[in-house]
This record gives structure tokens, C-alpha cells and sequence, in this order.
């Protein structure tokens, strides 16, 4: 039986922890053969949101074997800076242990905070929350710190972005144990439709484009997330607004800074290379929920 092991650092960061411990915790329901346990090295947790935790187990309890995983979820800013966190050096210790016989070596947020002061980031590419890459690269010089990315696999060292991008790397993992079918499952179990992959940027074209103050934009774009498939002319987009093509076209560009069409473009790729996770929808299927004419002409773009 596989152990996924969860170590809960003071302060921990909800979703960072819940999260991940979710997509295993339904893959079992699938019928993944693991255990799911938590380990802690303080005897009192308390989450950033006030939540406490009753008594969890020492991470010296530990029993792990290489290939089997443990996760280090993101905590407190302000204990990532105090003299506290800087002196936890047999947990530090334990970790680089861990990675040292194997054992798969995850981080999520600023969990990778815990393994830069394993050593563990030495010469390895990596990624945290984008609040955080700065400061990881200023603490931890030799780390190659990816800034733009949602999670990094490098050897049996993970390390992901802030908050719901530990699912992106829990699934990541679940696709490598059993497949993308056994993953599909898992993902519409859990109402994750949007499955994302390391090629998607932490940044987001439903949500970027967006810190104007138009309603009428704001109605345009709504529009076009929601009906990509269909042609949407710049002349039945400027009749739903009640303007001019002319007009349209114009206070668009100044809103956003990109044209309608680079803007619907984007918004075109984005969903396709979602679709493109589920190994049941062909090339041809998704190249029509996203409103090219073609499966070359979807490809074209994709390159």
C-alpha cells in the first residue's frame, strides 16, 4: 500500500493541506490502494484561518519508503521569518532524509520555504505562491526559482504554487500512479473542470483584462468565455452593447490593451489546452468547442 504522509506546519495554510489531502483521499474512493496520514513536529496547530487541529502524530513516527510521498503544505509569512522556523533544524534534517532514500518530496505555497532550509532547492529548479518567488530566490541563491509556473517536478522534488495549485500537482501525480483515465474521474469527482498542467501560467486570461472599470467590456468579455464556439462578429458583439463596431473596437483596446480578437484568441488557447487534458475529447471535438473551423486551424495556433 502506497503512504502519502501530510506534515501540518504551525499556521498552516488550509487549502494548501486540504487540498491535495482531497484528490488522494478521493482516488481512493476510485480505488487507489493508499494511506493517507498526517504528521506534525509542534504539538498545537492552529491554521492561518483560526482553525485548530486535535493531536497529530510526530513526524519521527513516520515509517516511509522510497517512491512513497510527503507533502509540506504552505504556512504564515511571519513564522517563515521568525527566529522559530529558522531553528526547526532536525525537522529540516528529517526532510532532506526523506528525499535522500526516495521518498517523493512535495511542497505547496511556501512549503518550499521548508525544503530551501533542507537544502533541498540547491541547483534545482523550482516554484512557490508569486507573492513568494523573490523572496525564495533572495534566501535561497543556488535554487533556479521559477516564477511563472504552477508546479515544477524536478527528480523526486516537487514544488508548486500558492493555495489550489497543490490539486494541480496532487492530479499531476495521480496521472503519473494510474493514468489519465483513473485522473478524469478523480478530477469530475471532485468539480475540477479546468485540470491544469506545469504549461499553464499562474496568471489567468479569465481573469487578467479585467482591473478596468467598463460594464460594457466587462459584458463583452463574459460573453465571449461563455460562447466560444460560436463566431462572434464584432458586429453582434457591439449590438449586444448597445455601440458602434467602430466604438467597440476602440474603447476594447483601451480597456484591456489587446484587440477583440487577440483577446478571444487567447481566451481560444487557454480552453484548449484544458480540453486537451481530457483523453476522451479528440482534437476535432475540441477544436470545435472553441470555435476554430478546424482541428489544423487549432493546432496553428497552439504552436
Amino acid at each position: 500500500m502506497l503512504k502519502i504522509a501530510f506534515i501540518v506546519p504551525p499556521h498552516v495554510e488550509l487549502l494548501d493541506l486540504a487540498g491535495p489531502a482531497q484528490v488522494f483521499t478521493e482516488a481512493k474512493a476510485h480505488g487507489l490502494d493508499a494511506a493517507i496520514e498526517f504528521y506534525s513536529y509542534h504539538d498545537r496547530i492552529n491554521s492561518t484561518s483560526g482553525v485548530g487541529f486535535g493531536e497529530i502524530k510526530n513526524y519521527k513516527e513516520a515509517n516511509l519508503n522510497a517512491g512513497e510521498f510527503v507533502f509540506m503544505p504552505g504556512t504564515d509569512h511571519e513564522y517563515l521569518q521568525s527566529t522559530q522556523f529558522r531553528t526547526e533544524r532536525d525537522f529540516f534534517t528529517w526532510l532532506a532524509q526523506c528525499a535522500d532514500k526516495n521518498i517523493n518530496t512535495c511542497s505547496i505555497c511556501t512549503g518550499a520555504f521548508f525544503l530551501g532550509e533542507a537544502g533541498l532547492l540547491d541547483g534545482r529548479e523550482c516554484t512557490t505562491h508569486w507573492r513568494r518567488t523573490d523572496e525564495l530566490k533572495a534566501r535561497f541563491p543556488k535554487a533556479k526559482v521559477l516564477a511563472d509556473i504552477l508546479f515544477v517536478k524536478s527528480e523526486n522534488i516537487y514544488t508548486s504554487a500558492g493555495i489550489s495549485a497543490g490539486i494541480d500537482l496532487a492530479l499531476s501525480i495521480l496521472e503519473d500512479l494510474k493514468g489519465p483515465n483513473f485522473v478524469h474521474k478523480v478530477a469530475r469527482g471532485l468539480v475540477v473542470y479546468h485540470r491544469r498542467d506545469p504549461t499553464h501560467s499562474q496568471k489567468s486570461i479569465y481573469l487578467d483584462f479585467r482591473n478596468h472599470l467598463n460594464p460594457k467590456i466587462h459584458e463583452v468579455q463574459d460573453y465571449l468565455v461563455n460562447n466560444l464556439e460560436k463566431e462572434n462578429s464584432i458586429e453582434t458583439l457591439a449590438e449586444m452593447v448597445a455601440m458602434s463596431p467602430r466604438n467597440l473596437s476602440r474603447v476594447f483596446k483601451e480597456s484591456t490593451g489587446l484587440t477583440i480578437v487577440e483577446y478571444l484568441t487567447e481566451l481560444r488557447r487557454e480552453t484548449a489546452k484544458t480540453l486537451l487534458n481530457n483523453p476522451d475529447y479528440t482534437i476535432d471535438y475540441i477544436a470545435s468547442q472553441c470555435g476554430f473551423k478546424t482541428a489544423r486551424q487549432l493546432q496553428r495556433i497552439l504552436k
